[in-house]
C-alpha cells in the first residue's frame, strides 16, 4: 500500500476547513479540487495515496470517480485503513459501557456507534459522525462541540479506542464516488454540523418511532441527531440509500454487516476489517 504523502500544511488543516465553511461549500469544492486549473500531470498520479506505478511519465487526467481500493477480510493497523479508506466507507464502534450496551441490546446488533470517512483529494482523512462528546475539534467549525462534528479520521479512531474503550471495524463501500456524490457530502456536512446529539431519552423514543412508518421527514427539521441518522442523510444524499425512509430508521446496527442494508445503484458494503489500535 502506498501512504499518503501530500497533505495539507497546519494542524490537521483545522484552519483551513473553518475559512472554507465560512466562504462556503462550493468554494470549498473549488479550492480543494482546483476548479479552473488543468488537470493533467506530467506524470500520472490519481492523486495522494492513488499513484499508478505502471504508468509513470505518461499525462493523464484526474478520474471522474473515486474507485475504492478494497481490502481483503482481515486484521489490519489504522495506518492500512487510512491509506486505503475513500469516501463512504464505514466506521463501526463497539464498546463495553453500560450506555454502549444498551445502545447494542435495544438495536439488537454487536455495535453501538457509527461514522463515515470523508476524504477529498489532498486533505487528510476525515471522520463524519455525530456524538455526545466533545473531546476533538471540530474541523469544520473550528472549535469544539457537541453532537455532529467533522474530525480528523486518525484522531477520531484513537479517541473512541483508547478514551472510550471501543474496538473499531472498517466496511468499505464497493462503488465508485462520483464528484457530485462528494459534493453532496459536503453540502450536507455545511447544513448539519453542529447539530445537537439527542438526550438519552429522546434517543430512544426517536429509535422506537423510527419502527412506525409516518411520513417523511427532511433532513432540515431534524432538531437533534445521532450517528446513524448522520450517516444515513449522507448516504441519501449520495444516492446510495432511499430517499422516502425517515433517518431515525436507521441506527448503528443497520451498518452491521449482519443487518444486510439494501443500498441502491448496486452499491454495497464489504464485511467488517478489525482495524488494530497502536499503543499510545
Amino acid at each position: 500500500m502506498t501512504s499518503k504523502d501530500h497533505v495539507v500544511a497546519g494542524p490537521r488543516s483545522a484552519g483551513g476547513l473553518v475559512g472554507l465553511r465560512q466562504a462556503g461549500v462550493e468554494a470549498f469544492a473549488d479550492l480543494v479540487r482546483g476548479v479552473g486549473a488543468t488537470t493533467s500531470f506530467g506524470a500520472c498520479d490519481h492523486g495522494p495515496g492513488r499513484g499508478d506505478s505502471d504508468e509513470r511519465g505518461q499525462a493523464c487526467e484526474l478520474p471522474p470517480t473515486h474507485v475504492p481500493r478494497l481490502l481483503p477480510v482481515a486484521g489490519i493497523s489504522l495506518d492500512e485503513a487510512l491509506d486505503a479508506t475513500r469516501t463512504g466507507d464505514v466506521w463501526v464502534f463497539r464498546g463495553r459501557s453500560a450506555a454502549d450496551r444498551a445502545i447494542q441490546a435495544l438495536t439488537n446488533s454487536p455495535v453501538n456507534h457509527v461514522g463515515m470517512s470523508v476524504v477529498i483529494d489532498d486533505l487528510p482523512p476525515l471522520m463524519w459522525h455525530a456524538e455526545l462528546g466533545r473531546s476533538l475539534p471540530d474541523l469544520w467549525a473550528g472549535k469544539q462541540q457537541r453532537g455532529a462534528q467533522l474530525h480528523d479520521l486518525r484522531e477520531a479512531v484513537l479517541t473512541w479506542a483508547r478514551k472510550y474503550g471501543q474496538r473499531a471495524w472498517l466496511r468499505q463501500l464497493d462503488h465508485p464516488v462520483t464528484r457530485a456524490a462528494e459534493d453532496a457530502v459536503l453540502r450536507t456536512i455545511a447544513r448539519m454540523d453542529g447539530t445537537p446529539f439527542p438526550s438519552s431519552a429522546r434517543l430512544a423514543s426517536r429509535w422506537l418511532r423510527g419502527r412506525v412508518p409516518l411520513r417523511k421527514r427532511s433532513d432540515a427539521e431534524l432538531e437533534t441527531a445521532y450517528c446513524a441518522e448522520v450517516v444515513a442523510v449522507t448516504y441519501q444524499a449520495m444516492g446510495l440509500l432511499p430517499a422516502d425512509r425517515n433517518p431515525n430508521w436507521y441506527d448503528p446496527g443497520r451498518f452491521w454487516s449482519g443487518d444486510e442494508l439494501e443500498l441502491t445503484d448496486g452499491a454495497r458494503l464489504g464485511d467488517e476489517i478489525a482495524v488494530s489500535i497502536p499503543a499510545g
